[in-house]
């Protein structure tokens, strides 16, 4: 595994970066970025769904006249499908940077870009009595105490970063409140959603009250949202130790995820059917960060980020 400390990384400024991106396209393949591709195939995080839907797949269209070919899983089960070769894509998107580089890297791929943070809270439905007890300012712990089994729901924590984050979240808010028991008794009564993007749909429809979500889904759904305080909302990279202090293992695979930033990244697999439009859609990513905060995502001034190795095909 390779870390984004390690000699192999790469930071670079947005004004460099398409030019950084470019080149490294250019060596696979002369000419590469003005080829004729239609369509590509992308493998992304749920969280995502209306951030590609909505804003990323449109205006890359408008700017290359490529359509992107996307399907929407939570990132654990997202892994499980290229390393069981379920699912071939170009490209794939994580929720967890540090999943991508520890499921992927080595037999897959060999770098990724980081493009995007968010951070995670409530989004509700304030016509509740659950969501006008937020909307009024009382603690959100003791309204999910107090709320019935099934009305706030989660990501499955074994499918998706989003899912074990909400669980690490709870962990670290009993240890900040001094709330006994309170991780074990919301994993009890809370709706474990298998299908992320119906997190927030739930929410639409009545089935639910409210749910754990990043706030680009609260934001492109136009929904309340009550941003968790920094000490467990994953959003701040100063607080890194702190939120490795809990772990979540999954059942499936028995992978650890500690507690970190929430930070995306992407990368176009050593087997892509087309390489330089997954290259394309990367550098596009890199170089529209206007896009990515208009769906609610944070664009910091490290970001974006270049890890890992270029591809041995392409040193090649």
């Amino acid at each position: 595994m390779h870390s984004v400390g390690d000699a192999d990384e790469m930071s670079v400024r947005r004004r460099t970066l398409l030019g950084t991106v470019g080149t490294i396209a250019g060596l696979g393949i002369t000419g590469c970025l003005g080829s004729d591709t239609s369509s590509v195939g992308v493998l992304s995080a749920g969280s995502l769904a209306s951030t590609f839907e909505d804003h990323v797949g449109p205006a890359f269209r408008e700017e290359t006249d490529i359509e992107l070919r996307s399907e929407y899983y939570g990132a654990n089960a997202m892994m499980r499908m290229v390393e069981d070769r379920t699912k071939r894509p170009d490209i794939v998107v994580s929720a967890d940077a540090t999943l991508l580089r520890d499921r992927l890297y080595g037999e897959f791929t060999d770098w990724d870009l980081e493009f995007a943070t968010n951070s995670l809270g409530i989004g509700y439905d304030e016509g509740t009595t659950l969501g006008g007890r937020l909307a009024n300012g009382d603690p959100w712990y003791e309204v999910f105490r107090a709320a019935e089994t099934g009305e706030i729901a989660i990501g499955d924590p074994d499918l998706d970063p989003l899912g074990y984050r909400a669980v690490q979240a709870f962990e670290l808010a009993e240890a900040e409140y001094g709330l006994a028991g309170f991780r074990d008794q919301l994993r009890e009564t809370v709706y474990e959603e298998p299908d992320e993007p119906q997190l927030v749909a739930g929410i639409e429809s009545g089935a639910r009250a409210g749910a754990i979500v990043y706030r680009n889904m609260a934001v492109d759904h136009g929904l309340p949202f009550l941003e968790f305080p920094a000490a467990y909302n994953f959003a701040d990279p100063s607080l890194s130790d702190h939120y490795a202090t809990v772990s979540f293992t999954t059942d499936e695979e028995g992978y650890t995820a500690e507690g970190r930033p929430i930070v995306y990244n992407a990368t176009v697999l050593e087997d892509a059917d087309d390489p330089d439009g997954g290259r394309r859609l990367v550098e596009f990513l890199a170089d529209n960060p206007d896009v990515l905060e208009t769906a609610g995502l944070t664009v910091g001034e490290e970001l974006p980020r270049l890890s890992g190795e270029v591809p041995a095909e392409v040193r090649a």
